[in-house]
């Protein structure tokens, strides 16, 4: 039974099958053809000896003519099918007359001296062909519908039976009815079934050739997949018990192991980079924050020591001042940016509210939302569930969002909207942070985790893909739509705390 539970065991069964049902069929069709041409010879054969019957009753009874005979009550000469195939009962005597006849019109007749005419057998032209005629011997020469190579393919056919009399022999002619189409049909009909039996055939091993070969195109479709390096792509054969199904669940095992191999590398190769980036980065950080900490420290000392007296000129100054301080804060944030995306991160996770970490977040921005009159609203709905995080990462990410958001509303005005739900699996907390801002072209829409892509002019390219680190350490996962001059929603998912 093993060896049937194979490719190869399965197609030759169901080939075996094939041609067992294909000899079957043509068996049966074969003795059904074989019995419709013993039934329809039998009646032949029943007409024939009917109207020879008839015929020689007629010979007998010198008062009875066929018709008369037929037309008898009770009559066991000819039954229903006999009768529907006869034509017509030629009665020919020993001088080639005919003397009696089924058809009035062969019938002899009486001129008006009362002398019996009678039609000769040669002035019938209109008689079917003559079966089985060299049974006559030399009297098939009196026949005019013998059979010859001139012979037109008629309807009807004609055989005549001699009958010994006392006076000399007579003849018996019985002329059938013959359907050509019929005949034509049971002729073909044994090669219309053997073509309609090739046809069935060949429809059922096409559908055998693509059932068996179709695995193996999707075996031949995932390898150019892999071979382009696509390696999420998977046989759906897997399941068979043949040697097809485990050599698409071998395939399968392979390319998952594939894929696992190329993620750790990149993983890898990404930890390699960071680590590099970290090192270097913390060096040039620290030469460059001291001349940084040392240029605040001198503007802090100008700012009391030395501002000019006049009032026009100090405020000059404390403009100058103010927008050189700023500047040093700020490249002393992207180098924080910088350094907390490059070093190792290690989060603390801690059960904390949610609505506590927007809250916290929002009023780094309440100052700048209330210059510009955006609108802020926070939703939290019914029994949201504490979330699994750490309070400073959590809250780097949400003014990294909020920061984004505001700063991409004219002056004019706009909405921001933060909406806090636990998700339907009850396993997460859903934060959506909407804005009425510029939004984000659809071409810069896939890169904007990217680290170092920024849109902004004194952007450093951080801010989201610090954002998309930490929402990775936190097992979470965000997701942003945006279309441009409309706006840009922000969807972050956040596994809740434990009981």
């Amino acid at each position: 039974m093993k060896f049937f539970n194979t490719f190869r065991g399965r197609l030759l069964l169901i080939l075996a099958l094939l041609l067992m049902t294909t000899l079957g069929v043509q068996y049966y069709l074969n003795l059904r053809t074989q019995q419709e041409n013993n039934d329809l010879r039998e009646a032949q054969e029943q007409s024939i000896v009917a109207g020879i019957a008839l015929g020689i009753s007629s010979l007998t009874r010198q008062d009875d003519r066929v018709q008369d005979l037929i037309d008898q009550p009770g009559q066991t000469f000819l039954d229903a099918r006999s009768r529907e195939r006869l034509k017509d009962i030629l009665i020919i005597d020993n001088d080639w007359q005919i003397t009696d006849a089924l058809n009035p019109d062969y019938l002899p007749s009486l001129d008006d001296d009362g002398v019996v005419t009678y039609h000769k057998l040669q002035d019938l032209t209109d008689l079917p062909p003559l079966m089985e005629g060299y049974r006559l011997g030399e009297d098939l020469k009196q026949f005019p519908n013998r059979q010859t190579d001139d012979n037109p393919l008629v309807e009807d056919e004609a055989h005549a039976i001699p009958i010994e009399t006392s006076k000399g022999r007579w003849y018996v002619m019985v002329i059938l009815k013959n359907d050509r189409s019929k005949e034509t049909w049971r002729a073909a009909q044994p090669l219309v079934f053997t073509l309609g039996i090739l046809m069935v055939s060949s429809l059922i091993t096409f559908s055998l050739v693509w059932w068996f070969t179709r695995p193996i195109a999707n075996l031949a479709a995932a390898a150019r997949a892999v071979a382009a390096g696509n390696l999420d792509v998977r046989v759906p054969d897997a399941n068979r018990s043949d040697e097809i199904g485990r050599l698409a669940s071998r395939f399968n095992e392979m390319t998952a192991e594939l894929e696992k191999k190329h993620d750790l590398e990149a993983q890898l190769q990404q930890a390699e980079k960071s680590a590099v980036v970290g090192r270097l980065g913390s060096a040039i950080a620290h030469e460059i924050r001291n001349p940084l900490n040392y240029i605040n420290l001198t503007l802090d000392h100008l700012r009391s020591k030395f501002a000019p007296e006049d009032v026009e000129k100090r405020k000059t100054f404390d403009k100058l001042t103010s927008q050189l301080k700023a500047e040093v804060a700020r490249i002393n944030q992207q180098i924080s940016d910088f350094l907390n995306y490059s070093r190792p991160t290690k989060a603390d996770l801690q059960p904390i509210y949610a609505r506590k970490i927007i809250e916290d977040s929002l009023r780094i921005v309440e100052a700048e939302a209330a210059e510009k009159n955006v609108m802020i609203g926070v939703v939290e709905h019914e029994n949201v569930p504490k979330i699994l995080g750490d309070a400073e990462f959590l809250r780097s990410v949400f003014n990294n969002l909020f920061i984004n958001a505001v700063q991409s509303m004219e002056s004019n005005g706009g909405h921001l909207c933060v909406k806090i739900t636990p998700d339907e699996d009850a396993e997460s907390v859903t934060f959506e942070i909407s804005d009425t801002g510029n939004g984000i072209s659809e071409e810069n829409l896939s890169n904007i985790f990217e680290p170092y892509f920024s849109t902004k002019e004194t952007g450093t390219g951080l801010g989201l893909a610090i954002v998309q680190k930490i929402v990775d350490i936190h097992n979470g996962t965000i997701e942003v739509d945006s279309k441009e001059g409309e706006g840009t929603k922000f969807t972050v998912k956040l596994p809740k705390a434990e009981n």
